[in-house]
C-alpha cells in the first residue's frame, strides 16, 4: 500500500487506538481497534479520510456526551443514529 505522506509502498493497514475530541469539545475519548494506516518507511500512523469522516459523522449523529471514555470503533459505529445524515457536512 502506498503511504499518503512519503509516497513509498511501505504502508499497511492495522487496527490501533485513536483519541477523538467530542463535538461538544468538553472531553475526548479513546476509540480502540480503529482502522489505521502505518508506514514502515516514514513511521507515520494515520487514518484514511473515509474513516475520519465516518467517525466525525457518527459522533455528530449520536448522543456522544453519554459515551464511555473508551470504546471500540465497531461499537461506536453500531450506536443508533438520531438523524439519518450529518446535515452540517456539505
Amino acid at each position: 500500500m502506498k503511504c499518503n505522506w512519503c509516497d513509498q509502498i511501505a504502508a499497511k493497514e492495522i487496527m490501533d487506538s485513536v483519541f477523538w475530541e467530542l463535538p461538544s469539545g468538553l472531553r475526548a475519548i479513546e476509540i480502540k481497534a480503529t482502522p489505521t494506516i502505518c508506514c514502515e518507511a516514514c513511521s507515520m500512523v494515520y487514518q484514511q479520510d473515509e474513516i475520519v469522516e465516518e467517525i466525525e459523522d457518527q459522533l455528530m449523529l449520536i448522543k456522544s456526551d453519554e459515551l464511555p471514555t473508551s470504546i471500540t470503533y465497531r461499537e461506536l459505529m453500531e450506536i443508533p443514529k438520531l438523524l439519518k445524515k450529518n446535515y452540517f457536512r456539505f
